[in-house]
């Protein structure tokens, strides 16, 4: 079978840069790197072994960039507020498409694609990530076999110690303090970005920050699982100065005086980076459902994912390799464009948590689709 060739857009960033390294590793995956900066391309290409490069912009991508190629992979973001540039130029190739993708707007208009891939015989998956790709694989493994689910909540929290990168911090300060629709109670209503804080337990992690952040995984989660009360998705910083003074940063927006903090996000960035000695190195996540089981009864499930040493960024570019694998073996998804929600089983990642040291519980893998535990 021959080589599947991979164009990784994004390369040189927190995620693309970690996707690379786990995709160099397998066999029948030829990758070129591609992003816009020449100089950090050649470092990383050469590091991993020199492989080819390409400098391009995402947003003046186009299908002449990617002739010859299978499958792109959009690992650049913030996809809040981005143009579906590298998704158009994938259809008109005949190119394959594969993105990280968790703005919510960018995410929910997938399908407005699915006629055009359909037509060019080519699928485009978007969301290949924690969001959706994981957590969806984590929630039907708990709730195999269940009747009925009545609240979702699932929570990520990096560790202070973990690389950042600019596009990360954007795609947060986009949302701080704006509207954010939320399932609670069983119907959606309106809070705002970075409230609900709280205090969230993670087993084996201890206490860490919580907020509420606007992703496309809200309206997902009701879509796939009708939960008859809540679904909530949180994430928190380590450190109370950055996590609390996001809070506080965040009121202006909400009395309407500022009308985003997005353009703050390079300076605040830099604040963030000089606190990296501080806090820790371990980054979790931590999905908790409550439900009906197989007869009725009241059924729980928590799985719960601690990454040590910096290994967390990791974690977000599994799912991208999982797809990358079927798509090199030949089982590609059909054409058309989707969300990659319920396309991937949490056993697909079990070795390779095992392969970085990533550990995890709540959930028997190998019985997993089949029945939960606690």
């Amino acid at each position: 079978m021959a080589d599947l060739r991979v164009l990784l857009i994004g390369a040189t960033g927190v995620f693309g840069s970690r996707l690379a390294e786990r995709a160099v590793r397998e066999s029948g995956i030829a990758l070129t790197l591609a992003a816009r900066d020449r100089p950090k391309l050649d470092a990383l290409a050469a590091r991993l072994g020199g492989l080819a490069v390409r400098v391009l912009d995402r947003e003046r991508v186009t299908g002449a960039d990617l002739a010859g190629f299978d499958v792109v992979v959009d690992a650049a973001g913030p996809f809040q507020a981005s143009a579906p540039t590298v998704i158009a130029a994938a259809i008109a190739a005949g190119v394959h498409y594969l993105d990280l993708a968790d703005g919510r707007e960018f995410v929910a208009a997938i399908g407005n694609h699915d006629a055009a891939a359909k037509a060019a015989g080519v699928s485009v998956t978007c969301g290949a990530s924690s969001i959706p790709a994981l957590s969806h694989a984590v929630i039907d493994a708990l709730t195999a076999g269940w009747t009925s689910i009545d609240t979702i909540r699932i929570g990520i929290f990096p560790g202070n110690r973990a690389p950042r990168g600019l596009a990360v911090v954007q795609a947060i300060l986009s949302y701080v303090g704006r509207p954010v629709r939320v399932w609670r109670g069983g119907t959606w209503t309106i809070v705002p970005g970075w409230g609900m804080t709280q205090r969230w337990t993670v087993p084996g992690v201890g206490q860490r920050w919580a907020s509420v952040c606007d992703t496309p995984e809200q309206d997902l989660l009701v879509a796939r699982y009708a939960p008859q009360g809540s679904a909530e998705f949180f994430a928190g910083m380590e450190l109370s100065l950055l996590h609390l003074g996001l809070a506080l940063l965040s009121l202006p927006i909400r009395w309407r005086w500022v009308h985003s903090l997005r353009p703050a996000s390079r300076p605040l960035l830099a604040v963030a980076k000089l606190l990296l000695p501080f806090g820790s190195d371990v980054g979790a996540m931590d999905v908790i459902v409550h439900g009906r089981g197989a007869y009725g009864g009241p059924a729980n499930g928590r799985w719960t994912l601690r990454a040590d040493g910096n290994r967390g960024p990791y974690v977000p570019v599994l799912a991208a390799l999982t797809m990358l694998r079927r798509f090199q073996s030949g089982h590609a998804p059909a054409p058309g464009a989707r969300v990659c929600a319920g396309m991937l089983t949490l056993a697909e990642s079990e070795s390779d948590f095992a392969a970085l040291g990533i550990t995890t519980s709540g959930v028997d893998i190998d019985r997993a689709r089949s029945m939960h535990k606690l």
